[in-house]
């Protein structure tokens, strides 16, 4: 996690559209204007947030990412291309495989320069999706496409708002060539519901995030609004669509295991007597009733000691709480309050409403401040303590909890088909250019001459290039004895000379590709303990 990020976590922006998200039932958001650096991962309550922006040395500005409920998190593939103005996704349901960009385009002051570039990397993505895969453009397009629908009968409804701009016309020509409409257009909602930002001067509210998808799927599409009541603190409306697709089903062998219980409380005196007495009235009424086989008495037994356990001692709480759900009930106030004040001044923008809403914010973010640091300073308190005392678990599960926040990035060491990607390569072959061997006869040595071939001794990529070998080799190994195997049989016992030695030498590298693997597993658990 960088310097940066740390800065922004008491903030805690991710865990407020979490929640936010959570409570408006949305499965998958597509954010803009992230200002995160480089590219990375984030996992709340409810959902996986992932993101790319600009580099760190660069100005932080725009960047896009995607906010992922957990449930749905096997069924996409992650995103690892794009830029801090597209970012694509895919995800598997069961009418095919469905990509979803998020976007977020240049103002209408930008440079035509920089709108030509947004529009020309936006229409190579969606000319690389194939026709029989769904698509769905989803941002900030900071363009107004307008109402005329006899100009443009096959990208806009009977339903739009407002009037047309430069960065609406650029729109709806790439829509308009590649088969697209603007489902924003196509569903009679009322007028608040069809916008998505207030301007600040002329206080005029205009259509600027849209979501757009093929004029064949737009069967699947059953609604497109905008939720004024949605606050994460931005100045855009939460555009919202709902969309008939059904997740791709997954088959699980694992049942789901019963809560665990809380043993921690098994050290106070009273919660034992209260457990054994109730356990003692459940086992004597369990007496008498009608005999029962071994089996049914065990099942009987057990969930009497689990249900009894479960009551008495309570479950076991997620260990890595953060400050935001643990100050829930303070900061639940403040938000409902704030969300409040928005709603208010959305419908009435007044001076007086203006005011509220900066005060009901500013007491947000007081309270969360404090809050934040009410945390910290009793989790630091609580550690200290547990180290002066020598409880040696408590200290541990105090840096555990203070610790477990982490930027997870994804930056996968091989490329999805099992092989090193072309700039790994050339990274491994800068490791051993100008490598040169000799050969020692006679208590002497040759020249150095240039190897073209093996790995330098004491090459700090030797262990993973073996092992990525040996992956690739032992199937193989299996193969050849199994076909070896099979023309034994068809030569019915007649064996050839060229035959046994094929077994015999598959026999003799397999016993020494063993060896050398339980050598090195031996290294990296010894690595482990020190």
């Amino acid at each position: 996690m960088t310097d940066d990020l740390q800065a922004m976590d008491d903030a805690r922006k991710t865990a407020v559209i979490d929640r936010e998200l959570n409570s408006l039932n949305i499965d998958i958001a597509a954010l803009q204007e992230t200002r995160l650096p480089e590219r990375g991962s984030l996992k709340e309550k409810h959902f996986t947030f992932f993101w790319q922006g600009k580099g760190t040395e660069d100005v932080r500005e725009h960047g896009v990412g995607f906010a992922i409920r957990h449930i749905l998190l096997p069924l996409i593939e992650p995103p690892t291309d794009g830029t801090e103005r597209i970012l694509k996704l895919r995800l598997s349901s069961m009418q095919g495989s469905v990509n979803l960009v998020c976007v977020y385009a240049p103002t209408l002051q930008a440079s035509v320069e920089v709108k030509d570039q947004f529009y020309e990397s936006l229409d190579a993505i969606v000319n690389n999706i194939p026709e029989v895969e769904h698509i769905y453009l989803l941002g900030d397009f900071n363009a107004r496409v307008g109402a005329d629908k006899d100009s443009w009968p096959t990208v806009l409804g009977h339903h739009g708002i407002g009037k047309m701009n430069e960065n609406g016309q650029r729109l709806l020509e790439l829509c308009c060539y590649r088969k697209l409409c603007v489902t924003n257009t196509y569903f009679q909602n009322k007028a608040c519901h069809k916008v998505s930002w207030g301007h600040p001067r002329s206080k005029h509210w205009h259509q600027l995030d849209m979501i757009i998808t093929k004029r064949d799927y737009l069967n699947n599409v059953c609604n497109t609004r905008s939720y004024q009541s949605a606050d994460c603190d931005t100045d855009h409306s939460l555009v919202v669509t709902r969309v008939k697709l059904t997740p791709k089903k997954l088959h699980h062998s694992k049942r789901k295991g019963q809560p665990r219980i809380n043993i921690s409380k098994t050290a106070y005196r009273e919660k034992n007597i209260e457990f054994n007495e109730k356990l003692e009235k459940i086992l004597n009424t369990a007496h008498r009733k009608a005999e029962q086989n071994a089996q049914d008495s065990w099942n009987s037994l057990r969930n009497a000691i689990y249900s009894t356990a479960v009551l008495t001692y309570g479950r076991k709480e997620r260990k890595n709480k953060d400050w935001f759900e643990a100050s829930i009930t303070e900061m639940e106030p403040v938000s409902d309050a704030k969300r409040s004040a928005l709603v208010n001044y959305k419908h009435d923008p007044s001076q007086r409403n203006l005011q509220a809403l900066r005060a009901a914010r500013s007491k947000a973010q007081q309270t969360a401040l404090r809050c934040a640091n009410d945390y910290w300073l009793q989790l630091s308190d609580n550690i200290q303590q547990a180290s002066d005392s020598g409880n040696i678990r408590a200290t541990y599960e105090g840096i555990k909890q203070a610790t477990s926040k982490s930027t997870k990035k994804t930056a996968p060491i091989k490329s999805k088909t099992e092989n090193w990607t072309q700039p790994q390569l050339s990274i491994i072959a800068s490791f051993h250019d100008d490598m040169k061997g000799t050969i020692s006869y006679d208590g002497g040595a040759s020249e150095p001459f240039p190897m073209r071939s093996g790995v330098k001794q004491g090459c700090i990529l030797a262990p993973t290039l073996f092992v990525d070998q040996l992956h690739l080799f032992l199937p193989r190994c299996n193969r050849y004895e199994y076909e070896t195997r099979n023309l034994n049989l068809v030569i019915s016992g007649c064996k050839s000379e060229w035959m046994n030695q094929m077994k015999k030498i598959m026999v003799d590298v397999k016993i020494i590709i063993i060896i050398k693997f339980k050598i090195l597993m031996s290294f990296n658990s010894i690595n482990t303990l020190y």
